[in-house]
């Protein structure tokens, strides 16, 4: 218990939801995800989530999937957290895929809630209790109602929160209301970790008593979303939420079209991946372009040989 304790004390801060990048032919080029890894690591973000949402685990077949967390894992070589996506609609596949992520050296997993079949809260329950019953690594809830038609309710949370391999959630709901419930539910589990997953409204879980956000924006800038955790953590509150206004239009220009469609356009023309996405996703339609390039100039994302075909 001891040295999950440590572990769960250092998962603090700004995790990325990384991108998984691809040659323009759809295979995973994994030259570029070692410089991502890297490029992250110098830039302060403090974990790493492999094969999430962002990292279009939906269209990444069983052997990518575990490959790509493989070689994350391997690359990292324990400079900061790995936590392993490992979710599905299955509880039995969800099961398969936390077991071998914590064969191939993960340090936590992150399970969304099961998409498309539409569970009831017991559903729910029974699902994540069997896959913490089979699986003995620190595991993450993931609810996001927007893209799975399931809502994990803070009264199931609450249960979930008991079980000893249950170490948080992150919550894709920005509602005050939602946050607050689940703060009250820390309030009474301090070893219950809470994340955001909204990028819009995650300083605010911070201010909270939240432990962090696993970002989408962190793929873009990573050393602001890291910055804007440390301010909070230090009390800096009034640093915090200067810099988060600054990225305000960014958050919206990041979710314009279904992520990580936005996100990757953006890592494109910053010059760090390939223009390649998995069908059916397709690439960010022209008419939202020329805003995006913009405010990624505003912000001095952009160096000019990157923009002048545009």
């Amino acid at each position: 218990f001891l040295i999950i304790f440590e572990m769960m004390q250092a998962l603090k801060g700004s995790l990325v939801a990384l991108v998984t990048p691809m040659e323009e032919g759809g295979d995973v080029d994994y030259n570029s995800l070692e410089k991502l890894i890297d490029w992250h690591i110098q830039e302060g973000t403090n974990g790493i989530v492999s094969v999430g949402t962002t990292g279009e685990s939906a269209t990444l077949d069983v052997e990518e999937h575990l490959n790509v967390i493989k070689h994350t894992v391997e690359y990292v070589n324990s400079r900061i957290p790995v936590i392993a996506g490992t979710g599905a609609n299955s509880t039995s596949e969800a099961i398969e895929l936390t077991e071998e992520s914590k064969k191939l050296g993960a340090d936590y997993a992150l399970l969304v809630t099961p998409y498309y079949n539409k569970p009831n809260q017991n559903g729910l329950i029974n699902h994540y209790t069997k896959i913490a019953d089979e699986v003995d690594i620190p595991q993450i809830l993931y609810n996001v109602p927007s893209r799975t038609a399931c809502d994990l309710l803070p009264s199931s949370v609450k249960v979930l929160s008991e079980h000893n391999n249950i170490i948080g959630i992150k919550e894709a709901i920005g509602s005050e209301e939602r946050i607050n419930e689940l703060i009250e539910i820390l309030s009474k589990n301090k070893n219950f970790l809470l994340f955001s997953g909204d990028d819009p409204t995650f300083l605010s879980l911070l201010e909270k008593g939240g432990d962090g956000v696993i970002s989408v924006a962190a793929n873009v800038v990573p050393n602001c979303i890291s910055r804007i955790c440390s301010f909070v953590a230090e009390g800096r509150n009034s640093e915090a939420i200067i810099l988060d206004k600054k990225l305000s239009n960014l958050y919206e220009l990041l979710f314009i079209e279904s992520n990580p469609i936005p996100v990757k356009w953006m890592i494109y023309k910053m010059g760090l991946i390939k223009n390649s996405i998995r069908s059916p996703l397709f690439e960010l339609d022209i008419k939202y372009q020329e805003n995006t390039i913009n405010e990624m100039l505003k912000l001095e994302l952009l160096w000019l040989k990157y923009t002048l075909s545009f």
